[in-house]
């Protein structure tokens, strides 16, 4: 079957959509846990060939931690779509598979850094500053996490694309501040509208980390917020190319 090459065109004919996104686009989908997101995608559109799925986890960590990871792997594969494994959100673009794909639409549902500890912990939050006397090894902070995704997804957008991240919206995750961590990759925001888990079919959020990981958890408060790389425009003053007369 041949594909359909859009570039930011979202009326192509014989398209099928799953609310924001369609078969025509190319979309990447970002640390997709059990890989159940992915597979909403591509059963709504009958086919996943214009759809590259990734997580952070190896393949032999997906049957350990998820009960339909793989089952959810193996139907992805069937469908056409690219599957990869250990892909890191904040250099994807370095990876083989990536380096020179572009993409109508990237999406991370619910980035999480995925160690243990109280949401509202702020060092988990936010990169902590050095102590001038002693530096002490902790893993990557959410911020963090999210700014290397968004300076790594920017280029790997096609013209018109979009990055849609859905994010928690109450205390304490309002203070990893998505929006401006966006614009540090001259990104601007869209537009923000509610996620609503039923919009997508056999998606179910995980756990990133610890025992629980194959457990869902509350969404209620999320939002998807969509992104756009921010268009700077120049001002030229000619007055300074001429004289001013006599």
């Amino acid at each position: 079957m041949q594909s359909i090459a859009v570039a930011g065109n979202d009326e192509a004919a014989g398209a099928k959509w799953l609310k924001y996104y369609s078969s025509a686009q190319s979309i990447l989908v970002v640390g997709d846990g059990d890989f159940s997101f992915s597979l909403s995608l591509a059963t709504a559109f009958g086919s996943g060939d214009e759809l590259v799925a990734t997580s952070l986890d190896t393949y032999e960590d997906l049957g350990t931690k998820y009960g339909s990871a793989l089952s959810n792997v193996s139907e992805l594969g069937r469908m056409g779509a690219t599957v990869l494994h250990g892909v890191d959100a904040k250099v994807m673009h370095l990876h083989a598979h990536l380096l020179l794909r572009r993409f109508d639409r990237i999406v991370f549902n619910l980035p999480h850094a995925g160690f243990r500890g109280r949401e509202d912990n702020a060092d988990m939050i936010r990169p902590a500053h050095l102590d001038r006397a002693i530096f002490v090894y902790r893993a990557t902070s959410h911020q963090e996490l999210v700014r290397g995704f968004f300076g790594s997804a920017r280029g790997m957008l096609g013209r018109h694309g979009e990055i849609h991240v859905a994010h928690k919206t109450k205390h304490p995750y309002w203070t990893w501040d998505i929006e401006q961590l966006a614009s540090e990759s001259s990104l601007r925001l869209i537009e923000k509208v509610p996620f609503e888990k039923e919009d997508y079919p056999g998606y179910n959020q995980k756990r990133g980390d610890s025992w629980r990981c194959d457990q869902d958890f509350p969404i209620d408060d999320c939002c998807t917020f969509k992104f756009g790389v921010q268009q700077i425009s120049a001002t030229i003053d000619f007055s300074s190319f001429f004289g001013t007369g006599l």
